[in-house]
This record gives C-alpha cells, structure tokens and sequence, in this order.
C-alpha cells in the first residue's frame, strides 16, 4: 500500500483501523460461531483395534503423526485414510473428499482402487475425490500447502482430510549438517503452523508421516530410534503415532 501515490503510513493506519471493524480481521468470533463451526469428526482407519487406540479414528482440527522405519505401514496408512474418509461415519459424518501432498513417490492408485474394493467402493469414485500434488523440494512443499488453503476457503466443507508423506524427506536433503540445523528448524516450524490453521480454520483431519533416525543415548531404555523433527514437531503434532514390526513381522501401533 506504501507504493500506491497519496497513501502515506497515518493514512494506511486508518484504513487498516476502518477494515478491522468492518470485517473482525482482530481475529475475535463469538463462542456460538465458533462451536458450530467446529463440529470435531474422526476418521476411521479401517481398523477397529487401531480406531479403539486413537479413541475413536483420526481426528478433525487435529495434526496427526506417524512415525516408524521403513516398511512399517505408514504409507499404507495414508492410503487407506484416502479411502475411508470418504466413508460415512458416526455423529453424521457423510464422508468428503482427500487432498494427498506426495513427497517421496509413494502416491499409487492400484493401491488406492484395492482398498476401495476391500470397503466395497468403487474405484473410480474414489480416485475422483482425491486430489493429489507432488512436491519436489521443502519450499515446494510449503506453496502447495499456500494453494490449499485457497482450495479449501473456495470449497468449504468439502475436503475433510489432508495428508503429508512424508513432512520431513525434503528437509532432510534441503538443510544438512549442524549448520543448517537452525534454519531448518525455523522452516520446518513455518510448515506446521500452516498446518495447524488449515486444520483448525478448515475443521479438516491433517495427518502426517515421519522418518526415524538413530537415538544412540536411549540404547539403555532399549529404543535407538527417535522420530526427526525434534520438538517442533512433537509440540506441532496433537497426536504421535509410532509403527513398527515385532518379530514375527506383525505391525505394531503405540
């Protein structure tokens, strides 16, 4: 606005003022406006062990993590989201479409059209409510996230679920060494506020997968293995989900 001619700072203060208490751009809602527009829902894994784990299924307003080796399930997981949040549910949930953000090549419709016809949906109805993106590097990442928020502000109440495989692989190759630690970390911060107002503005299910790296401080506890991200994403993430396979290659959640 500086740049426009005959606008100078008072001026912009003024219409700044003017536009806030027009529209409650301050951010400030009634307590009724709010309840009723964040009517939290869960979303079913497609197991009932695992939903009775997670309380009842993936919740609305919520970032959900998980994290293993791997092989262990998680992308498998993320498919399987794709389909089930599709599917009516309890409480009035009439199911809705999916946006899938791909970071490591993972996104497979044969896959997708073998669970439909495990939950008896058909396939192509399926992949017709999923709106998939790859992401080639960690500011990629975040501008799809940016063009998102303008699908889900367009097409409110439509989309009830969002997934990230991987959040942290770009990250990984974008920012390496102890140097480049900080700024990662600032950036990786930068991603998952994003996250957090889509899921909370939107009531929309976020649910992410993360990697593991080696832990050699725990090795007395037992567990070598921690999740990356350090605490911003164990203070970002509502829910952390670790996967893993006991010995007799079973899939475990905890």
């Amino acid at each position: 606005m500086l740049e426009i001619e005959g606008l100078d700072v008072k001026k912009i203060e003024k219409i700044k003022e003017a536009c806030t208490k027009l529209s409650f751009v301050n951010g400030f809602t009634t307590a009724l406006d709010v309840d009723q527009r964040n009517q939290i829902f869960k979303l079913s894994t497609g197991s009932k062990k695992f939903d009775k784990l997670l309380y009842g299924g993936i919740e609305s307003m919520a970032i959900t993590e998980v994290f293993g080796e791997a092989g262990c399930g998680k992308t498998q997981l993320s498919h399987t989201l794709c389909v089930t949040a599709q599917m009516s549910g309890p409480n009035g949930y009439m199911g809705g479409k999916v946006i899938f953000i791909d970071t490591e090549r993972t996104f497979r419709t044969d896959r997708l059209r073998s669970i439909a016809e495990r939950f008896h949906l058909d396939g192509n109805t399926v992949l017709e409510n999923i709106l998939c993106a790859r992401a080639y590097t960690s500011d990629h990442q975040y501008d799809l996230l940016k063009s998102v928020t303008g699908m889900l502000h367009k097409e409110a109440g439509v989309f009830k679920l969002l997934i990230v495989d991987s959040i942290i692989a770009h990250f990984r190759v974008d920012y390496y060494g102890r140097k480049e630690m900080a700024h990662r970390q600032h950036k990786l911060g930068q991603l998952m506020a994003c996250l957090q107002k889509i899921s909370e503005e939107y009531n929309i299910a976020v649910f992410i997968t993360n990697q593991i790296t080696s832990d050699l401080t725990n090795l007395e506890q037992g567990d070598a293995q921690r999740p990356v991200g350090g605490n911003i994403l164990a203070h970002a993430s509502t829910c952390r989900i670790s996967l893993h396979k006991d010995v007799n290659e079973r899939r475990m959640a905890k």
